[in-house]
């Protein structure tokens, strides 16, 4: 797919082609997760068909406007298709009639899904859409053009959105307003807002004032694009719609502008040397046109800095920072407010000029797997909030820079307590099951809770931050994969994760799902009561696999042993209903593991009995083991307990 970047500087230059080729092609378009997927041949699919097909009918509405729903829930399907005003009506139903068999192959089996073409928008869902203002997924592209006069551009695009955004809200049946200005340079613009119809004046003029607040990519720029399901806003330099649809501007802008350039009359002989010279200027301007496009793009497919490798970073653009302001809050990244460093790169911790404190993720430049986790982390983490999630403020994308800006959580990572013999002293087991039942309800709602269904793939004691009150807070999401609500498993060929963490089916075949994360939290229910590491438990001067160092003290009910000495008084019952639950994460077998729901009833007691554990996955004392020294030995993967990315071989 073209680059936002590339489409950006070459968009004006293939306009036409573009405007011939429109009803091939959608300029954007979005599958959404949330909803889920319907199966072939069921009642959803006959549904949407029927919906569909009716949009090409000649019943349409003049205004180019189409919405109506076929079904019963949970089978029903709501669907909105919409034209620019000034698209004759055979145009308009000719881009919906192609629309409409297009965004189903786009978006193979999904409930939801929206498309964007020059002159219309289609979308499809499972609820209701109708009289909804909504300004989510978002697309949008600018021209690369700057302008000369940028504080000018800017104060006549926002006189003339203010007075434009009046217009289309109290449009009526249309929502729409269109017009044409003169451009501080002289230049002509082209400026056009749009609301579906149905909805109300205010929520058209909210639409409006939001997506207009989010384009600050576009000042300096003289062209810009911004589309939403409910509302879109544009302007060119150049003709792209209808102008006899175009208002005046109001009387106090006119006023304001400088007047049009008074035309020079040319005499007979001159005019044959200007026509000679615009025959020789103009295909050599484009010749150069077409050159620097070539060059462009050719750097930029040789990049691997590109956009392309995060694509899809667009529809959170709202929550982009300027490199600029993070660098300033860093202190140009001094070692003095140096965090930490993980898998993903070095965290410094941050000051924004309003005071807040911030954590920043850098990603290493040599990190060969930096731009996947980035792309995956702002796109699942931006959508999700949960007092025991660590809550996503920000990214950066700016040259070679990647930078996530997290809220800064004082008291550092879980291990940096539970494995050091003095800092572990001081957590008593009210703060340690504090904790437990945290990431638990954490992981509950990543699983269950959330409009997504997210497995994280990579939960770990260093990937627990803790905040001023010690309240867990999972993070690190680059590793993390979304479901649809009824899907059970994926598989993989990239296995990615820590040693002693991951689930046998998973690191032995590929195979995750939610009993996957549920192994890895049995693992950190057995650290944090033990205060030590998965991969080896010291007895004395003795050193064993944790997990057989806990199965062997249950079967003997010696189970006491596992407890960490420091917590010495404790209540043991509630220490050990919690050993019993973690053994029951860790079973080798998928399901016998519990839900995290069930999980959650156990530690609350408020699931009794809690069902008898058999003996834990035990794989991990031989087969990984030899299979992970393989490949540190052939490949610079890390696959210690500091690191976030293991790549084993499935076998």
């Amino acid at each position: 797919m073209i680059s936002s970047t590339l489409l950006a500087v070459l968009y004006p230059m293939f306009t036409l082609i573009a405007q011939a080729t429109a009803q091939q092609m959608f300029l954007y378009h979005f599958c959404l997760d949330s909803p889920g997927n319907y199966t072939a041949n069921s009642t959803y699919e006959t549904n949407l068909k029927v919906v569909l097909s009716s949009i090409s009918s000649n019943s349409l509405a003049e205004i180019g406007f189409y919405a109506n729903s076929k079904g019963q829930d949970p089978d029903k399907v709501y669907a909105i298709g919409l034209c620019r005003v000034d698209v004759k009506q055979d145009d308009c139903l000719g881009c919906l009639k192609n629309s409409s068999s297009l965004l189903p192959q786009l978006c193979p089996n999904r409930k939801e899904a929206i498309g964007w073409y020059d002159s219309c928008m289609l979308r499809f869902s499972n609820r209701s859409i109708f009289g909804i203002a909504e300004t989510y997924p978002q697309f949008y592209i600018w021209d690369g053009h700057n302008v000369s006069d940028e504080d000018g551009y800017k104060r006549i695009l926002q006189t003339l959105f203010d007075s434009m955004k009046s217009e289309a809200a109290s449009g009526g049946s249309h929502k729409f307003a269109a017009r044409t200005s003169i451009a501080p340079d002289l230049s002509t613009l082209y400026v056009l807002v749009q609301c579906t119809p149905e909805l109300s004046d205010v929520d058209c003029s909210n639409c409006l004032t939001i997506i207009y607040s989010r384009t600050p990519q576009f000042v300096g720029k003289d062209g810009g694009i911004t589309y939403t399901p409910s509302c879109n806003y544009r302007f060119q330099t150049y003709p792209f719609f209808n102008v006899t649809y175009a208002t005046s501007p109001p009387p106090f802008l006119a006023s304001s502008l400088p007047p049009p350039p008074v035309p020079i009359a040319i005499a007979g002989k001159e005019r044959k040397k200007t026509r000679t010279a615009i025959v020789i200027v103009v295909p050599s301007v484009i010749a150069m046109m077409l050159t620097i496009s070539i060059c462009i793009f050719v750097r930029i497919k040789k990049s691997k800095d590109n956009f392309e490798t995060v694509e899809g970073i667009k529809s959170v653009e709202s929550l982009r920072y300027d490199f600029s302001t993070i660098r300033t809050a860093t202190n140009n990244f001094s070692d003095a407010n140096k965090l930490g460093k993980g898998g993903f790169g070095i965290v410094y911790k941050g000051n924004l000029l309003n005071e807040q404190k911030i954590a920043v993720k850098r990603l290493s430049k040599n990190s060969q797997q930096g731009d996947l986790e980035f792309k995956n982390e702002v796109l699942l983490v931006a959508k999700l909030q949960h007092r025991n999630l660590v809550r996503l403020l920000g990214f950066c994308l700016e040259g070679n820079e990647r930078l996530l800006i997290y809220e800064f959580v004082p008291n550092r990572s879980l291990d940096y307590y539970i494995f050091d013999p003095m800092k572990r002293a001081h957590i008593n087991w009210e703060w340690r099951y504090k904790i437990i039942r945290g990431i638990a309800r954490g992981l509950l709602y990543l699983h269950e809770d959330s409009r997504l269904r997210i497995i994280h793939r990579d939960l770990k004691a260093s990937n627990i931050l803790l905040d001023a009150e010690m309240n867990p807070k999972i993070s690190d999401f680059g590793m993390a994969r979304m479901f649809v609500l009824d899907q059970i498993e994926g598989n993989t060929n990239r296995i990615v994760g820590t040693y002693g963490y991951m689930a046998p089916e998973y690191a032995m075949l590929g195979q995750f799902s939610i009993k996957s994360d549920v192994f890895s939290f049995g693992v950190l229910i057995l650290e944090v009561l033990s205060g030590q590491k998965i991969t080896h438990f010291h007895d004395g001067e003795n050193s064993e696999y944790l997990l057989s160092y806990a199965w062997k003290n249950w079967r003997e009910e010696t189970t006491s042993n596992l407890i960490d000495p420091t917590l010495s008084g404790g209540p043991i019952t509630e220490m050990l209903r919690c050993i019993k639950i973690g053994l029951l994460c860790v079973q080798e077998n998928v399901s016998d593991r519990p839900s995290m729901t069930s999980v959650v009833l156990m530690l609350n007691g408020n699931l009794d009995p809690i069902p008898t554990p058999t003996q834990p996955a035990s794989f991990m004392q031989s087969n990984i083991v030899s299979s992970t020294s393989v490949q540190n030995d052939n490949s610079s993967s890390v696959t210690n307990n500091e690191a976030s990315i293991t790549e084993l071989c499935p076998r």
